[in-house]
């Protein structure tokens, strides 16, 4: 297919051995379709500018024209696929929790950890501690790290000044600042309901009155935020009180992404399904009947393996009975420091398919257009067709199937990013 033929390509990739377009309707894949890659063998794709103009097999048409300084990048042996979206992570915070990790393997349980002072409420400190200019080297050193393991685009929640708005605000300045230098795009989410302030352990309803009346309001009015999370779950916040947070939400105009069922079948998925939250995330305890209603009601289902895994535990999410029912998945780092502090999504591809039982070809679908969908950004990115944007990542293999065996190191040879070319092969 072609756009425009007045338009001249700025970038052809050629001879690709693998090309994978995920071409097809823009929404979410379920079932046998997460399997349907839109495969093509010695494929080409040419660019003009940040656009896509052309997707095929064997030379590019002789109608277009390539501009005179074009990038060629011949991909012989090479797999070509979307840019790789995460669309789950904690992106912006201060400090770090690695003594958490010892304490863990010493016996000490979460909330022997919580009780002293640390957990969610470490990260709080270190957070409301930082500056802005330290958070967003911080930020920034993780995005160039997802940048470099074929990512474009990324999911990032507040969530770490609870009580104080100031620093929960500071949070989401930093995000849209990044969003403006830096190559990955930012898709902010609001997640003031992240845990239970302290200050706010007797009398939850207040702090969640607060989100409602003054948080949400100014979030929504100074256009903070695509998106609002809530941490359903027991100990944090009950479906009711996650139900009037979220509707509050969605009166405002933020789509919404739920925390649900991360350990306990508390009804988060349910919920999800009741409101027509965009995705549900974690789901790791989700019921049978809260996966049905999500299927039912086209609920994504966002899952976070290297979180299970990090966390020591053994059950992990039911991603084959989700797509048995017809539930699309996508899959993300849930980067945050505390129970999942890596960037490697190529890792989580891999968690995937040992931990998850997904094949090759619905993980990439759980990672390029479903990932999309659950931003609801699919009309622009997640698969390569004309018109879409150019965000595309070149791995060095000779296909998915060996991106995903081969794990422990980065296979990304270089990212395109709105047209334009980052060489990764000096930070892989």
């Amino acid at each position: 297919m072609v756009i425009d033929m007045d338009e001249k390509a700025t970038l052809v990739i050629k001879n690709i051995s693998n090309l994978i377009t995920m071409r097809g309707p823009n929404r979410p894949r379920k079932k046998e379709e997460m399997s349907e890659i839109g495969l093509i063998k010695n494929g080409i794709i040419a660019a003009s500018k940040d656009k896509i103009i052309y997707v095929g097999n064997g030379e590019l048409p002789k109608d277009i024209e390539i501009a005179q300084d074009a990038k060629i990048i011949n991909a012989q042996g090479k797999t070509v696929t979307p840019g790789l979206i995460d669309s789950h992570t904690h992106l912006v915070h201060g400090g770090s929790r690695e003594y958490e990790l010892f304490k863990k393997l010493e016996g000490k349980s979460y909330l022997d950890i919580l009780n002293s002072g640390g957990g969610i409420y470490d990260t709080v400190e270190s957070t409301k501690k930082a500056s802005f200019e330290e958070l967003l080297k911080k930020a920034e050193k993780s995005l160039n790290r997802m940048l470099s393991y074929g990512v474009t685009t990324v999911e990032a929640k507040n969530g770490y000044g609870l009580d104080d708005f100031n620093t929960e605000l500071k949070q989401l300045e930093v995000i849209k600042e990044l969003n403006r230098i830096h190559p990955v795009d930012l898709v902010p989410t609001f997640l003031g309901a992240h845990a239970v302030p302290k200050k706010y352990e007797d009398d939850v309803d207040k702090f969640v009155d607060i989100l409602i009346t003054e948080m949400i309001p100014y979030v929504s009015e100074k256009n903070l935020a695509k998106f609002c999370d809530v941490f359903c779950e027991k100990g944090v916040f009950s479906v009711d009180q996650s139900r009037k947070i979220l509707s509050a939400a969605k009166e405002r105009g933020l789509f919404l992404k739920i925390h649900a069922d991360e350990i306990e079948p508390l009804g988060g998925a349910e919920l999800a399904a009741e409101l027509g939250c965009v995705s549900a995330d974690h789901l790791v305890g989700a019921s049978d009947e809260g996966l049905k209603k999500m299927a039912q009601n086209n609920v994504i289902a966002t899952l976070l393996p290297t979180t299970t895994f990090f966390l020591q535990s053994e059950k992990y999410a039911k991603a084959r009975k989700m797509i048995e029912l017809g539930i699309p998945i996508a899959l993300s780092t849930d980067y945050n420091p505390g129970s999942s502090p890596t960037e490697n999504l190529q890792l989580v591809m891999t968690f995937g398919a040992l931990k998850l039982h997904m094949n090759p070809r619905e993980i990439i679908t759980s990672v390029t257009i479903n990932a999309a969908c659950a931003l609801k950004l699919e009309d622009k990115i997640g698969s390569l067709e004309v018109a879409k944007k150019a965000d595309m990542a070149i791995f060095d293999v000779p296909n998915i199937e060996y991106l995903i065996y081969h794990f422990g190191v980065n296979h990304t040879q270089t990212v395109i990013k709105n047209g334009e070319v980052y060489d990764m092969t000096s930070v892989s």
